[in-house]
């Protein structure tokens, strides 16, 4: 999962982009309104975290213009107010969440993980395919209840397939979700990703779809 963080206090910035790196995500990171504008734009985050008292571009003009150009992605408010007004303000102009500062990093984290599960209309924690169980709050993944160890990458590539279950997830939009914009993104290693996880699960859950992409399945299904 991509998300970005805009957020103007650089100690706080840097905290959170740490927090939801070390929590498995992947993070861009602006500074002001015009860069996080820009960067929700252009770019195919799952989620945001942006913060309302932002300059050059306050985060109310932020979202309200990403509504407007049908950016849909989830958006959490940072503020330091705390008036219910500034909460009506927020989720009127298109927020999904809102968190006032100071807070913990874990409810932040915990309202992202929310957040992300309700897009894909999930209610739980755990996400389940046949035998493989994923559990988002603490990352950990089993298969028949044995724990399985996924290096970080691996962890992202099933993770947005068991987010995304049922539906056929192309090479594409793999590469722009589980890398940052500075990375050197190489479709290539999504097909190495995806057999090392098929090893590591032991079970027929990911199937390829020719010409289209991935496909998570229960053993024993595949595509009409």
């Amino acid at each position: 999962m991509r998300l970005l963080v805009v957020e103007d206090d650089p100690d706080l910035n840097r905290q959170l982009a740490t927090a939801l790196t070390d929590a498995g995500y992947v993070v861009d990171r602006a500074a002001d309104g015009e860069e996080g504008h820009y960067l929700g734009e252009t770019e195919p985050y799952d989620a945001v975290i942006l913060d309302i008292g932002l300059p050059k571009m306050d985060g109310l003009s932020v979202l309200e213009s990403w509504r407007r150009a049908g950016r849909a992605m989830p958006v959490l408010m940072l503020t330091a107010r705390d008036r219910w007004s500034d909460k009506v303000q927020a989720f009127d102009a298109g927020a999904d969440d809102y968190v006032a500062k100071p807070f913990h990093l874990e409810e932040v984290l915990a309202r992202i993980r929310a957040l992300l599960r309700r897009s894909v209309g999930h209610a739980r924690s755990e996400f389940l395919c046949g035998p493989v169980r994923l559990d988002s709050r603490t990352g950990r993944v089993t298969v028949d209840g044995a724990p399985v160890k996924l290096t970080s990458h691996e962890y992202r590539l099933l993770s947005y397939l068991m987010h995304h279950s049922g539906r056929v997830v192309s090479r594409t939009e793999l590469v722009e979700h589980l890398y940052d914009q500075d990375f050197d993104r190489d479709s290539n290693t999504i097909e190495v990703f995806v057999g090392r996880i098929r090893k590591k699960l032991g079970v027929d859950v990911i199937q390829t779809v020719r010409g289209l992409g991935y496909l998570l399945t229960p053993p024993g299904e595949s595509r009409s």
